[in-house]
């Protein structure tokens, strides 16, 4: 198995050290590590350049592209599977590993968990404890989704997260990968996670492939406007990319 973890990243100077350093504590280290930098016009760059880690670059604004990029050029170089974080996600130490685990239980793509991270600042009571049950609820409510209902589907919809989702180089290439739009156009995860369920039934969520998540977006959008904006952008902020 020859997995790549790909890292889109747009003006994340002040988050991706601590993903490159979480990643570089992960207790499986067999994996080749490319961050996509999204045309930042921050030090995110320079500062990827300082840790050593491989880092090419998408102009083309979104994190849908940019990681459609990162991912079509692992495969080029040999990846056979690939797993996909954010630059302002630290994934579990032992995320990798798990998500190996889930391949080799037979899963063709794998989606994770995730849970707020405390070390940006004091989390407050209820985005400490309500995060992780509103984001368990809003994945019950994708399965009764009129946009995830289909004759076509092969399985019922599972959510699966960006900042913690696995997939094999094959099934990635037959369908058709992360569509190549901004984050405000479509949720990309959701769409991938759509087209691979009519090409095969082999994917799931595993509860032991964890990332902690930032909350800005939270903090920025509040419960509500959150709530709204994950479900199909109901709410469209002025400033999407809340940094």
């Amino acid at each position: 198995m020859d997995l790549w973890v790909i890292v889109p990243a747009y003006n994340e100077a002040g988050s991706i050290e601590a993903t490159i350093k979480a990643l570089a504590e992960q207790d499986d280290q067999n994996f080749t590590l490319v961050v996509v930098d999204n045309a930042s016009t921050d030090d995110t760059a320079e500062i990827v350049r300082r840790h050593g880690v491989q880092m090419i670059t998408e102009t083309r604004k979104g994190t849908g592209a940019a990681s459609d990029t990162g991912m079509r050029h692992a495969i080029a170089h040999g990846a056979t599977h690939l797993a996909r974080t954010d630059a302002d996600c630290l994934p579990r130490p032992d995320w990798v590993r798990n998500i190996r685990r889930a391949f080799g239980d037979g899963l063709e793509m794998v989606g994770g968990r995730l849970r707020p991270r405390t070390d940006e600042f004091p989390l407050k009571f209820w985005e400490r404890h309500f995060i992780p049950l509103v984001v368990d609820l809003a994945a019950a409510f994708g399965r009764f989704r009129p946009g995830n209902r289909s004759s076509e589907y092969l399985g019922p919809y599972v959510m699966m997260p960006g900042a913690t989702l696995a997939i094999t180089s094959s099934l990635y290439e037959r369908a058709g990968g992360f569509p190549r739009t901004a984050i405000e156009e479509v949720h990309e995860d959701r769409a991938l996670v759509n087209r691979v369920r009519t090409l095969t039934s082999a994917y799931g969520s595993r509860r032991d492939v964890v990332v902690f998540g930032s909350v800005r977006r939270l903090r920025a959008y509040g419960l509500a406007g959150t709530l709204a904006w994950y479900a199909d952008h109901h709410y469209r902020p002025e400033v999407i990319d809340v940094r």
